[in-house]
C-alpha cells in the first residue's frame, strides 16, 4: 500500500469524522479471542453509523483494503497482521426494547443481548447466551447453538451497501442457511437488526439459560483462549468426533492444540501464533480426510497476512 494515499486518506478521514478514534499499528492480538495476529495498519473506533459510512467511502475513494471486526471470537488473524483499515463495530451497540422486539447495533454482544432479554420477561434468545460474539457477526454467520440459531429469531436486518445505501431487508430475504446468510455471499455491513422473541416465564428462561452455561463449561474448553468450533459441523457428522476419531485429541503444534475436552476446538495455550494454528488446522483437515473421507471446512474465518 502506497504510503502517501495512505496518509493522504488518514489526513482525509481525521477531517471528516473528528470523534472516531484511530490507532496506527493496532495488535489484533488484543481484539480477538484467540490472542493472536499482528498489527492492523489502522484501526479506527468509529463513535457511530456517519463515522463508518464516511471511513467505507474513503477506503473505496482511495482504493484502500478495508475489514470489519465485532468481537473478533471466530477470527485467525495472521502473524502479520491486517492491511489497510479494520473498523472496529464496537461502539455501535445501542440497544431499545419495544415489546417482544428488540432493536441493537451490530456491536452489541450477544451474550449481553440475551440477558437483556430476559430481564425483559422474552424468551428465544437463551440458546445466544454463551455465545461470544457481537450481533453483527452472529447475523452474518447465522451464529446458533443448542437447537436455536439467528434467523429464527431475526425479523430485520439495517444493512448497509457496498454501494452505501442503506436497506432494512426482512429476515426472510437474508438467506439464512448453516453458518452463512445473503451477506456472507453478495457483501454488505450489518449496521444493527430487530429481534422478534415473545413473552416467556422469566424463571425458566433463565433456568434455560444456567442449564446451557453448564453444560458449556462440562464439555467445551472455556479456560483455554479458542474461537469457538474450529471446524463447520459436515452434513451428517461431528467435526469434534471425526477428529477425535482419527487419533487427533490433544494434537498439538507449539502452543496449539487440539482440545482435550472438546475435539472441536482448537485451543490456544498461551503463545501460539497463527502459523502454528494454521498448520494444526491444515493437519486435521489431513489426517481427517484420510481416515474418514470427509473434507473439513473451517469455521474460523482467516483473516489478514500469514
Amino acid at each position: 500500500m502506497d504510503r502517501e494515499v495512505f496518509f493522504r486518506f488518514l489526513q482525509s478521514f481525521s477531517e471528516a469524522a473528528p470523534e472516531a478514534e484511530l490507532r496506527l499499528g493496532e495488535p489484533m492480538r488484543e481484539h480477538t479471542s484467540f490472542h493472536i495476529g499482528g498489527g492492523a495498519d489502522l484501526f479506527v473506533l468509529p463513535s457511530g453509523e456517519e463515522d463508518l459510512r464516511t471511513g467505507l467511502r474513503l477506503c473505496r475513494a482511495y482504493d484502500i483494503p478495508f475489514f470489519l471486526l465485532g468481537n473478533g471470537t471466530n477470527l485467525l488473524v495472521g502473524d502479520r497482521g491486517i492491511r489497510g483499515v479494520v473498523f472496529s463495530m464496537s461502539r455501535l451497540s445501542q440497544v431499545s426494547i419495544n415489546g417482544t422486539r428488540i432493536r441493537a447495533g451490530a456491536g452489541a454482544p450477544l451474550i449481553g443481548l440475551a440477558r437483556q432479554a430476559a430481564q425483559a420477561q422474552l424468551t428465544g434468545l437463551e440458546f445466544a447466551g454463551g455465545i461470544p460474539g457481537s450481533l453483527g457477526g452472529a447475523v452474518m454467520m447465522n451464529a446458533g447453538a443448542y437447537g436455536g440459531e439467528m434467523s429464527r429469531v431475526v425479523r430485520s436486518v439495517r444493512i448497509l451497501e457496498e454501494d452505501d445505501t442503506v436497506r432494512e431487508v426482512p429476515g426472510e430475504e437474508m438467506a439464512f442457511g448453516y453458518r452463512t446468510s445473503r451477506l456472507m455471499t453478495q457483501g454488505g455491513a450489518v449496521l444493527s437488526a430487530v429481534l422478534e422473541l415473545a413473552p416467556g416465564d422469566p424463571e425458566a428462561i433463565r433456568a434455560r439459560m444456567r442449564e446451557l452455561a453448564l453444560q458449556r463449561q462440562a464439555k467445551q474448553p472455556l479456560e483455554h483462549y479458542s474461537a469457538g468450533s474450529t471446524f463447520k459441523r459436515p452434513e451428517g457428522y461431528f467435526a469434534g468426533k471425526l477428529i477425535q476419531d482419527a487419533g487427533l485429541k490433544g494434537y498439538a503444534v507449539g502452543p496449539a492444540q487440539v482440545s482435550e475436552k472438546h475435539a472441536g476446538f482448537v485451543i490456544n495455550r498461551g503463545g501460539a501464533t497463527a502459523a502454528q494454528v494454521l498448520e494444526l488446522m491444515e493437519t486435521v483437515r489431513a489426517r481427517v480426510k484420510e481416515q474418514s473421507g470427509v473434507t473439513l471446512e473451517p469455521e474460523v474465518r482467516l483473516v489478514g497476512e500469514f
